[in-house]
C-alpha cells in the first residue's frame, strides 16, 4: 500500500516576519538627475496644457453632433413642407380638402351630413341625466370671499429671504 501524506498544516507554515518599512531609506535611494527631472516637469506642463484642450474638444464634439441633428430635423421638416406644397398645387386635392374642411359644393350638388357616424367606441359616452330639482350649494360663497379677503389683508408679511448673507446682529443703542 501507498503512503499517503497529508499537507502541512497551517500551524507549520512560517510566515516571514514582517520588518518595518524604512520610508527615509527608500527616498534616499531614489537618484534624480538633471535629465529626468527636466522631463518630469515636461510631462506635468503638457498635462497642464493638454486637459483644457481635451474638455474644450470634448465640448466642441458634443455641440457638433447636437447641430448635425437639429440640420437633420431641419431636413426633414423642409421635405414634409415641399410634399405639402406639391400636394396644394394640385387642384384635385385642394378641392379635397375644400370639401371636407369647410364644407364646400359645387353648385347643384346636394350634401348630406350624417349625424352619429361614429363608431360605439369613438363615441361619447352618454352623461348623467341633469336633475330638474333645484340644489343649495353646502357653503355660502360670499361669505367665504369676505372671509379670504380679511384673511389676506391680516396676514403678517413675510420678510424677502437673503441668500447668504446672515442677518445682521442688532446692535446695542448707547443714547448717553
Amino acid at each position: 500500500m501507498a503512503k499517503t501524506t497529508a499537507p502541512p498544516s497551517r500551524a507549520s507554515r512560517r510566515r516571514p516576519e514582517r520588518r518595518p518599512v524604512d520610508v527615509r531609506g527608500w527616498l534616499g535611494g531614489i537618484r534624480l538627475s538633471g535629465f529626468m527631472v527636466i522631463m518630469l516637469g515636461l510631462v506635468v506642463l503638457a498635462a497642464f496644457v493638454l486637459v483644457p484642450t481635451i474638455g474644450t474638444y470634448v465640448d466642441q464634439r458634443q455641440q457638433i453632433a447636437a447641430l448635425e441633428a437639429a440640420v437633420e430635423l431641419s431636413r426633414d421638416e423642409v421635405a414634409e413642407l415641399q410634399s405639402q406644397r406639391e400636394r396644394w398645387s394640385d387642384p384635385a386635392y385642394i378641392t379635397t380638402q375644400a370639401r371636407e374642411r369647410l364644407y364646400y359644393v359645387r353648385p347643384g350638388e346636394v350634401v348630406y351630413l350624417v349625424d352619429n357616424d361614429l363608431p360605439p367606441e369613438l363615441a361619447p359616452q352618454e352623461q348623467a341625466p341633469v336633475s330638474e330639482d333645484v340644489e343649495q350649494t353646502r357653503t355660502d360663497w360670499m361669505s367665504q370671499l369676505v372671509r379670504s379677503v380679511t384673511e389676506a389683508g391680516l396676514a403678517q408679511t413675510v420678510k424677502t429671504p437673503t441668500v447668504g448673507v446672515p442677518d445682521p446682529e442688532p446692535t446695542p443703542s448707547t443714547t448717553p
